[in-house]
């Protein structure tokens, strides 16, 4: 009997394809540029239905917020972006000043975040819109020979709340249905910052520059965007240590619980496996504590990397440890 792919989980499905191959798996593809630094690709896609959704989605905010995720990727590598390609799906309910909308906010994000070149290619479509973004940059020389291994007790931290993005699709979702059950316009006014998480996700421009500033160069760093359960597995993963998170640490915006009560959502779960929150998640030696927490004070430190035994475990705030679990893992 076949497998599906709520059995093998989408990271160990992505595992066993590549070993029927000849390739080895990375995070963004990678290679040395004539001034010794590494060029780093990210990629992402956006579709229509799946992604987002036009009904309550501004268009200029969906092609800014598909740079922020993009450049992200970018950033978590500790590289500056260069060069920005772009491709857009159009179906025919697009006509010209709404694909000249999402390109407006394409190339408001791009400008801000330093991209020396941005490339738009325009391709019918049959299914809705699409937005495929591939983001080039690179990493100083310096900063990658700095890079060095993790160690147990080196510092997680994040760069902003988490579960907000989560909590304010949910509200979206629930005043569309509103809209199309009842025609009346819902009130969203009280948590206009959580729905902005969600609809135009912010990122600082100046976070790599800033880092190489201090001298502080994070051995691992991932770019929060399906849950911060995914970029703790991950991190995990890719490190070969274990990784411990403090619950009362974790940031959230000021209406988080309140919204929770209201939609009868944990806001400690959407944090963990709610997804768009579009932060950056770094880890940072132990040595730099008191740098980081005086030169990165918009950076919250949630845990710690520990011994490989200890596991990936959320710790609640009578110090019960509960094992991550995040979709798209199988889990043992």
């Amino acid at each position: 009997m076949a497998e599906s792919f709520s059995e093998i989980g989408r990271v160990e499905a992505i595992d066993q394809l590549y070993r029927l191959s000849a390739y080895n798996p990375v995070s963004g593809l990678s290679y040395r540029s004539e001034k010794g630094g590494k060029v780093i690709t990210a990629t992402r896609m956006l579709l229509e239905g799946i992604d987002f959704n036009l009904v309550y989605f501004p268009l200029k905010h969906l092609g800014y917020k598909g740079v922020v995720g993009v450049t992200g990727e970018l950033y978590a590598a500790l590289a500056h972006p260069k060069l920005l390609n772009v491709t857009l799906g159009v179906s025919a309910k697009l006509d010209y000043p709404q694909v000249k909308d999402i390109w407006m906010g394409i190339t408001v994000a791009a400008k801000e975040h330093g991209y020396e070149a941005v490339n738009l290619e325009l391709q019918p479509s049959g299914n809705g819109l699409y937005i495929c973004l591939s983001a080039t940059g690179e990493t100083a020389l310096l900063t990658d020979k700095r890079r060095m291994g993790a160690k147990s007790k080196d510092l997680i931290c994040v760069s902003g709340s988490l579960g907000a993005a989560y909590l304010g699709l949910q509200l979206l979702e629930r005043g569309a249905r509103e809209f199309t059950e009842k025609g009346s316009q819902p009130d969203m006014a009280r948590y206009k910052m959580l729905v902005g998480d969600y609809l135009r996700p912010e990122l600082d421009a100046s976070v790599v520059s800033r880092l190489e500033d201090a001298e502080i160069y994070p051995p691992y760093g991932y770019f929060v965007s399906r849950g911060l359960s995914d970029a703790l597995k991950r991190l995990t993963r890719d490190s070969g240590l274990g990784a411990k998170v403090y619950a009362d640490k974790i940031p959230f915006e000021g209406n988080s619980f309140q919204l929770g009560k209201e939609l009868d959502i944990d806001p400690v779960s959407a944090a963990m496996n709610g997804g768009d929150d579009n932060r950056l998640l770094f880890v940072v030696p132990i040595l730099y504590l008191e740098k980081f927490r005086r030169d990165f004070q918009t950076f919250d430190i949630i845990g710690h990397l520990a011994q490989p035994d200890a596991g990936t475990v959320l710790v609640t705030p009578e110090g019960v440890e509960f094992p991550v679990k995040a979709q798209g893992w199988s889990e043992d």
